[in-house]
């Protein structure tokens, strides 16, 4: 190899050299290149996770703002309710307050005037005391009279100077005491029935009973009468099929035959199958049906009322009641009414509750009976009562519940007002309205029979008689006569329930005219 060879050899690894110089050189700038590529795209990422990561702070801190905006509000508002609440306590409480320092001033009143009155009922004691002494001085001064003669004298003149003003203070206290009694009275009734606010008590036990068609008619009367006679026999109630269309009528003065009756009948038009066999059978599961009735009516009602140790026979009897009506007045419902009132009324004036609601709920468990035995109800639910061993309070509340109250038996006396307001109570009895004026009519009639009456007015629905009579025919003893002979007037000849105040009015008027 020359010198040639040796040149090219050189400048070949020259030029060798300098391209592996430019290709380490490109290589390096590249990858440079991407390096700061890398680095840039790092950076953007990280600053948009920086930025998510603010964002979501932001919403969940928004988030936590409005939960506790919920939380507060809903904080102000039981704070504002509590603060109402209180508010209201507070309110109550002056209220409270208020009456009672209205209480304690009307108590340091009537003490005040309770010993105003003893001052000047002790100052005019002593007034009389010295005017007795004068008297006596003069007397023996004037007259000589011995001590005991002048003491007669005296006496007899004191008493014929307050004979009348004794008279006119004992009219006066007895009108007060009178005014304030009915007061109270009446006061404690109305709490009682504000307290007991019952439903209306009015129901109607019907007799009627709906058939399909009017040949049902032919097949309850029967081939010659069989069935209807048979049906009779059975139950000992009327059957009454006439002319009206669709309805057959069951008639009995007993309610309980009567509800057995109304009860087999229906089921025996359900049923279609009807003679005399059938009407049989169907009647002694009614009876059997009934009885379970009246014992399970008389169960709730003392249930209802709170009484244990009641008598199966009187529970019996209490449920008999459940179908005996008075003037459309449900007479179960009324019992359990009169019940509760007098509890609340014995509650009111310090006496036994229970004992009040016992004599309430079987005042009227006569009525249970009197178709059976002989007497009026009263007296037949006393004697139930003391045979099935109630005691005296319980028996003497059905026996005097209506006329024989005695003030030893104040139970008496709580049962006959509770029984009044059950009575007479708007909506508890009802009658129609061509009987309502019929019977305000002979009222006023009856009352216009006696001499001397001018007029005469039936007011609070015919339970109050208003009577003028004219005051030259008639003087106060007169009026007074007038005013029971009316009253036992209408004892004798009419029948209602509760009772009739009678108020006769004599006033004497005078006019003149002045010119």
């Amino acid at each position: 190899m020359g010198t040639e060879g040796i040149v090219g050899a050189v400048i070949g690894i020259l030029i060798g050299a300098v391209g592996f110089g430019g290709f380490l050189y490109v290589t390096r700038m590249t990858a440079k290149k991407q390096a700061d590529d890398i680095v840039d795209s790092g950076r953007k990422k990280a600053e948009e996770i920086h930025r998510e990561a603010e964002l979501q702070a932001k919403e969940n801190l928004l988030a936590k703002k409005t939960e506790l905006e919920e939380l507060r509000s809903k904080t102000m508002m039981e704070v504002r309710r509590e603060r109402e609440l209180v508010e209201q306590k507070d309110q109550q409480l002056k209220q409270q307050s208020e009456g009672l320092r209205k209480q304690e001033k009307m108590v340091e009143a009537s003490q005040r005037r309770v010993t105003e009155k003893l001052e000047r009922n002790t100052k005019r004691e002593k007034d009389l005391e010295e005017l007795l002494e004068q008297n006596r001085r003069q007397l023996h001064q004037i007259t000589g009279l011995s001590r005991e003669e002048a003491t007669q004298r005296l006496l007899s003149l004191l008493e014929a100077e307050l004979s009348s003003e004794i008279g006119r203070r004992l009219l006066r206290h007895e009108r007060n005491v009178t005014e304030q009694l009915e007061q109270k009275a009446r006061d404690m009734l109305l709490i009682a029935l504000q307290r007991y606010a019952a439903s209306q008590t009015s129901e109607a036990t019907t007799s009627s009973i709906d058939i399909p068609s009017d040949e049902m008619k032919g097949r309850i009367i029967g081939r010659e009468g069989r069935n209807i006679r048979s049906f009779e026999k059975e139950t000992g109630c009327d059957l009454i099929i006439d002319d009206t269309p669709g309805v057959v009528i069951v008639s009995g003065f007993d309610p309980i035959r009567r509800e057995v009756a109304r009860m087999s009948l229906s089921k025996l038009i359900a049923d279609g199958r009807i003679h005399p066999t059938k009407i049989e059978e169907v009647v002694r599961e009614n009876e059997k049906e009934i009885r379970k009735v009246i014992r399970r009516k008389g169960i709730e009602a003392t249930d209802e009322v709170g009484l244990g140790g009641v008598h199966e026979k009187v529970i019996d009897y209490l449920g008999r009641l459940h179908f005996r009506t008075s003037y459309s007045q449900n007479v179960l419902r009324h019992s359990i009414e009169v019940a509760f009132i007098a509890g609340l009324l014995a509650e009111m004036v310090g006496l036994d509750e229970n004992l009040a609601r016992r004599c309430g709920l079987l005042h009227d468990i006569g009525k249970a009976a009197d178709h059976e035995l002989e007497g009026g109800h009263p007296k037949i639910g006393a004697e139930i009562l003391k045979r099935h061993g109630e005691g005296p309070d319980v028996v003497h509340a059905a026996l005097g519940h209506h006329d024989e109250i005695i003030t030893e038996y104040p139970y008496t006396v709580l049962v006959a007002a509770a029984d009044a307001c059950s009575a007479s109570r708007p909506g508890a009895r009802r009658e129609s309205l061509e009987r309502y004026i019929r019977r305000m009519e002979e009222l006023e009639a009856i009352a216009r029979e006696f001499k001397g009456v001018q007029q005469a007015f039936a007011i609070q629905a015919g339970r109050e008689m208003r009577v003028i009579v004219s005051a030259e025919e008639a003087d106060d003893q007169t009026a007074a006569k007038i005013c029971r002979d009316i009253a036992n007037s209408f004892e004798q000849r009419l029948s209602y329930p509760g009772e009739i105040k009678v108020t006769v009015i004599r006033e004497a008027r005078f006019s003149e005219l002045a010119r």
